[in-house]
């Protein structure tokens, strides 16, 4: 007899932004305001609607609408044992819920729960493990987006390597060689790219940019397997001049990271 998923999971945060809760639906419930502080995301703005966010070439979480309650409430289902490789059938949806709730001054508290019923395999206690970090530091960059950006679409230059070694280490040489200081400190970056160093994180860095294009830039490693790791970085750039700046400049991101000095 096979085990019905019964085994709850859950992840609940908090994060306070400034804007209107009509802004902030913008950027948390539209294709462009999602794709401009998280992942290029499509999503058909109804309840029962589509719903791809793209993790890279060949790869995305596909899923559906099924709460729909602009400016407050948002719910959306995703297939989370096709991003591990495992059976649909082997646990229940992922369902992820943002609940805007406005305050005074000017800010809306969005509240976020994500919830999910498995089996207690080893792979999904993996996933919920990596889903909190993985998934929380985007939230900055919502902050900083309704902050700097509110309303605007964003061109995204993206780039990564894969290189023998861990991701603390590779993590280590990614900050040195681009170079980042601490939180608050100023940052010139190659490319020419300046701005200011927004957050320090453990493996991954927001960096606020003033130019040459207004916008904002993570820089992350995370863990492949086999001993490997990625480096990447992701920029989010708001003006006339940002699609000219990606294609000039994101080949050159991409030779710098493949040829990213490291630690012998």
């Amino acid at each position: 007899m096979t085990t019905a998923p019964t085994v709850p999971y859950r992840l609940t945060f908090s994060v306070e932004v400034p804007g209107t809760p009509e802004q902030v639906w913008h950027a948390i419930a539209t294709g462009a305001g999602m794709s401009a502080w998280f992942l290029p995301t499509r999503i058909e703005e109804r309840e029962g609607g589509a719903l791809h966010i793209s993790m890279g070439p060949g790869m995305g979480s596909d899923g559906h609408v099924t709460q729909w309650e602009p400016p407050r409430r948002l719910t959306y289902q995703e297939d989370w044992a096709a991003l591990m490789g495992q059976e649909p059938d082997a646990v229940s949806p992922l369902t992820s819920e943002f609940l805007v709730e406005a305050r005074s001054g000017g800010t809306c508290v969005v509240h976020v729960t994500s919830s999910g019923f498995g089996r207690g395999a080893a792979w999904e206690q993996e996933f919920w493990d990596d889903m909190g970090p993985g998934w929380m530091p985007y939230f900055d960059n919502l902050r900083l987006y309704l902050t700097q950006f509110p309303g605007q679409d964003a061109t995204l230059l993206e780039a990564t390597a894969t290189h023998p070694g861990d991701d603390a280490t590779l993590w280590s040489a990614l900050r040195a060689a681009l170079p980042l200081g601490d939180e608050g400190t100023p940052a010139a970056l190659r490319g020419g790219m300046t701005g200011t160093v927004e957050r320090v994180g453990e493996r991954q860095a927001l960096v606020r940019l003033t130019g040459p294009v207004p916008g904002m830039l993570n820089a992350y490693a995370h863990a492949m397997g086999d001993g490997q790791a990625a480096v990447g970085v992701r920029a989010y750039l708001f003006s006339a001049e940002a699609a000219e700046h990606v294609e000039r400049e994101q080949p050159a991101w991409q030779s710098w990271l493949e040829d990213l000095p490291r630690p012998s």
